[in-house]
């Protein structure tokens, strides 16, 4: 009898603990309506990364994004910033949400009015986390990555792309885009739906040539100014 009640207090014991739960993968969206157009909320989620943005569409103003490394316990949602696009004002390293699923969509919160639905998936041959590493062509030159704190991120998953210049030590943010995209036969397009620098660059669609080698993305075409471009960028493993 002893036995049974100390086993029925480890598992009463065991139930009371906070559970971590691991989000699903993918690409999350939500939205409101304003008295004029709409607000949306885009987020990327990989197995220990996430990136959440918020613009607005008709009239196009980029409102905010901050990502980083994350952890799920019970029901904190807890991410260690890599950078922040309000770091000046709100002075944040971390952040922290409560958080919580239902059948697939997230609320955070408990705001209900507000549900992330994930995007259908969409896998393509860019899919992935990768690092701005040099201007090509490679000939050996230095070469960026995850040993410095000046950053420029790229995060591609299930048609939607977004990239970021950070600096990691500082929290200076320098801008970020994104919108969707598509990787087919070495042609890699962006429909551009946010832009932090300059909002009538939104609607314009850019196309990439590209080629992957190794663990190297050879990235040539123009930028959105017309310019010449030829940009090698490093897959990204993630901690």
């Amino acid at each position: 009898m002893k036995y049974c009640n100390l086993n029925l207090t480890l598992i009463a014991l065991i139930l009371s603990l906070p559970l971590c739960a691991q989000l699903h993968p993918g690409v999350y969206h939500a939205q409101e309506d304003l008295d004029q157009g709409k607000r949306h909320y885009l987020l990327f989620v990989d197995d220990t990364y996430m990136i959440h943005t918020v613009y607005d569409q008709d009239p196009d103003q980029f409102i905010d994004t901050k990502g980083g490394y994350y952890q799920v316990v019970g029901d904190s949602l807890i991410i260690d910033l890599e950078f922040n696009f309000s770091f000046n004002s709100d002075g944040e390293r971390t952040h922290r949400a409560l958080i919580s699923e239902d059948s697939g969509t997230l609320f955070f919160n408990g705001n209900k009015q507000r549900p992330y639905l994930r995007r259908p998936s969409n896998n393509q041959d860019l899919d992935g986390q990768w690092l701005f590493a040099t201007r090509g062509p490679d000939t050996g030159q230095e070469r960026r990555g995850d040993h410095v704190p000046r950053k420029t991120l790229k995060f591609l998953k299930d048609g939607y792309f977004q990239w970021i210049a950070y600096h990691t030590e500082t929290m200076k943010f320098s801008g970020t885009g994104g919108g969707r995209y598509t990787a087919e036969t070495g042609t890699y397009t962006e429909m551009i739906h946010f832009f932090s620098r300059d909002n009538s660059r939104v609607g314009a669609e850019l196309q990439f040539q590209y080629q992957v080698k190794k663990e190297d993305w050879h990235h040539q075409g123009k930028n959105s100014r017309g310019e010449p471009m030829y940009e090698i960028w490093g897959k990204r493993t993630l901690k």
